[in-house]
């Protein structure tokens, strides 16, 4: 379904543009999930058109030096990446949380009613990741092997039914609807670079003295990073844990401590 004339650099625009909007939004006090809900859409859909801004997939392209599928010059890629790297040490995992359509499918994916799985530890996925990451420099570097298309990212977007990896990462998607996003917090290599730097962001999600404990955003977080002594590295800001805070100004989007 890609449809090859449109270039990826659209996707890159639109991912700067969603950035700053999203930023905004949560800077502003204005963010919510329904607000959120059309930059979802907007992403997967540019996911299925352009597949841009998949940003593993293109550090994978990074990793392996292929330029021509990156549709863009190998050191502005890297520039690119280099840069929402930066931008998450400011404002956190905004890009994985609604504008990556890697994350986006499988965020609206989570939204069907099913008994969710797996909500309260962040540590392991966290782990496994890491394990993941090398395998994918090995892989890459050593091997000159893509190991996101085993996985079946692009042939997922591409529509290629085709392949068996195409059912690989459907599979995957599938699974979203109970385990939250098993991709970003198992699989994702951007993800691990992304992780280490949003845990030091300048603008987080933070309590102020009005909270009453009540952790209803514990709760509600599908990752466990609303816990008091979490770090935020796997903070999507998917939003549900100021939704549910039942006072005003509890939870706040600001300067971290």
């Amino acid at each position: 379904m890609v449809i090859e004339s449109i270039p990826k650099a659209a996707g890159f625009i639109y991912g700067l543009l969603a950035f700053a909007a999203l930023a905004w939004l949560w800077y502003s006090g204005r963010f919510t999930r329904r607000r959120a809900l059309p930059f979802l859409i907007v992403s997967v859909l540019l996911g299925f058109l352009v597949f841009a801004p998949v940003f593993p997939y293109q550090l994978q392209m990074v990793v392996l030096g292929n330029a021509a599928a990156l549709g863009s010059p190998l050191p502005a890629a890297i520039g690119g990446l280099l840069a929402f790297i930066a931008l998450a040490l400011v404002f956190g995992r905004v890009i994985c949380g609604q504008v990556c359509p890697a994350g986006a499918v499988q965020e609206l994916m989570y939204l069907v009613p099913a008994k969710k799985r797996g909500r309260a530890e962040s540590r392991a996925p966290v782990a496994v990741r890491a394990g993941v990451f090398i395998v994918f420099l090995v892989a890459a570097l050593g091997l000159s092997v893509n190991l996101l298309a085993l996985i079946g990212l692009p042939a997922f977007f591409h529509l290629a039914i085709a392949g068996v990896s195409f059912f690989v990462f459907l599979a995957i998607v599938l699974l979203s609807a109970v385990v939250y996003r098993p991709f970003c917090r198992y699989v994702c290599p951007y993800g691990a670079l992304l992780a280490p730097a949003a845990s030091r962001a300048l603008y987080r999600l933070r309590r102020t003295d009005a909270c009453i404990k009540c952790r209803k955003c514990e709760r509600a977080c599908p990752t466990g990073e609303a816990d008091p002594s979490a770090r935020l590295g796997e903070c999507y800001l998917c939003g549900r844990c100021t939704e549910v805070c039942p006072v005003d100004g509890a939870l706040v989007y600001g300067r971290g401590k």
